[in-house]
């Protein structure tokens, strides 16, 4: 699913069966991911979208910096690796970090997290028209249609009619959930290059385009820098953007991308239950619905031919 910080190292195949730590980490994981979606509706009280964005990526990149230093690792851009990491920057760390801010601004932190769910199903059709190593089968088209059964349950028939406040916030978060998806196709063209310098280089300039807009539009100096606010920022910085990239790379070289796949059958389920717990919000019958269609169809998009399939396709 969404995540708060982009690869930018290559990924392997899963190379090992996953041991009780693997499990771990990735529940480690999605419970950071989660909580992001808390943090932001904290946050939101006082910050402006993008102001909330530019100090969280600064934050991070600042951390991502520090840590590539540690292990030695730098990069040189030239101007093909340089565009890269400006669309990167934007599509996976300024525009969707903007928008689900902007979204929590009128819908719940649990109903962001399980719309923030359709994004592996979302990469799934953008991939199949953007890139030549995936093609819709009719399992994946079957787990798309699933997913967006979830999301009709969730928005409603009202949203679908007529658009209010309320579900131009629902399309904002979506739509950060599809530049998320079309993020994780460019981010293919980075592979290979020193991963912790990369999510550093994608962070600093997802800031540093988030700059314009702040001086605009935000005026951050009328921000209130009380605790709670202030403190939610630093955390979103630290956590969901910083030491989630350096957990996702270890997962990565650990056990793969497909065991890190299953994140996202994780990460709406914790961010429901950081906003339950923290934020005292109930969700409707309708979030916990769609949380199942959508888990549903990612699950059924992802899984793996069955032995007797395997077998009939061998005969």
């Amino acid at each position: 699913m969404s995540s708060d910080c982009l690869p930018g190292g290559a990924t392997g195949d899963m190379k090992s069966p996953p041991g009780v730590m693997d499990y771990a980490l990735l529940s480690i994981l999605a419970a950071i991911w989660g909580g992001s979606f808390m943090l932001i509706k904290v946050a939101g009280h006082d910050w402006p979208p993008a102001t909330m964005t530019a100090a969280r990526l600064m934050i991070a990149s600042a951390i991502l910096f520090a840590v590539a230093a540690y292990y030695g690792e730098k990069i040189r851009p030239d101007y093909r690796i340089a565009g890269t990491i400006i669309l990167v920057g934007l599509f996976g760390n300024s525009l969707p970090f903007t928008l689900i801010a902007w979204g929590e601004e009128t819908v719940d932190a649990s109903v962001a997290a399980v719309l923030m769910g359709i994004m592996p199903i979302a990469t799934l059709v953008m991939a199949h028209f953007l890139s030549d190593d995936e093609v819709l089968t009719a399992r994946k088209l079957a787990g798309v249609g699933i997913g967006l059964v979830g999301l009709v349950v969730l928005a409603g028939p009202a949203v679908l009619l007529r658009l209010g406040e309320d579900g131009i916030s629902q399309l904002a978060i979506l739509a950060a959930a599809i530049s998320y998806a079309l993020n994780a196709i460019l981010t293919k063209k980075l592979l290979g290059l020193p991963r912790r310098a990369a999510a550093a280089w994608l962070l600093l300039a997802g800031a540093f385009l988030m700059l314009p807009v702040v001086a605009v539009y935000d005026k951050p100096y009328t921000v209130d820098l009380n605790f709670a606010s202030a403190g939610a920022v630093v955390l979103l910085g630290i956590f969901p953007t910083a030491l989630a990239a350096l957990l996702m790379f270890d997962v990565l070289d650990r056990q793969g991308a497909g065991f890190f796949g299953q994140v996202n059958l994780l990460v709406p389920l914790f961010g429901i239950i950081w906003a339950v717990a923290f934020l005292g919000e109930r969700p409707d019958l309708s979030a916990y619905l769609a949380l199942v269609f959508i888990v549903a169809g990612i699950w059924i998009s992802r899984a793996k031919q069955s032995g007797l399939a395997r077998m009939r396709n061998r005969l």
